[in-house]
């Protein structure tokens, strides 16, 4: 069996701000824009990946979802803690150099050597989800 990993999904609440930090800051590419009934989804990557994609989607949007899930969904991401990705980078500590440098970027955890054998760190995206960066293998 061959299986890969197509995309992954994170909510946002300002496509602008998203876009900005998913290409700007991190250098991925816009691959889609698609807007439908006032929202917008992403999806974006990096350049040397184009099988792999992190689509960015307008929160609680899903049929289904109650008015009520739809409010703990935009608390959690408020809070930080609805979302998160882990990326991995060649050189861990310039991929931290340069996110610190830009803008507005909200450090959680500085690069670290972890007791489980990464050196990682941690951001929160516009939307408050977590982004992890770790030391590539």
């Amino acid at each position: 069996m061959d299986i890969t990993i197509a995309a992954s999904f994170l909510p946002h609440n300002d496509a602008d701000a998203a876009l900005a930090f998913y290409r700007d800051a991190l250098g991925f590419e816009l691959r889609k824009d698609v807007g439908y009934n006032g929202l917008r989804w992403l999806t974006v990557g990096p350049a040397d990946q184009p099988g792999t994609s992190i689509v960015l989607h307008p929160p609680a949007v899903d049929p289904g979802i109650t008015e009520d899930e739809r409010k703990l969904i935009v608390e959690m991401m408020a809070k930080g803690t609805y979302g998160a990705i882990l990326l991995a980078s060649a050189d861990v500590d310039a991929a931290f150099e340069k996110l610190q440098a830009g803008d507005a970027v909200e450090i959680v955890q500085e690069p670290t050597d972890q007791p489980y054998g990464v050196r990682d760190f941690a951001v929160r995206d516009p939307a408050g989800n977590l982004v992890r960066i770790q030391q590539a293998s």
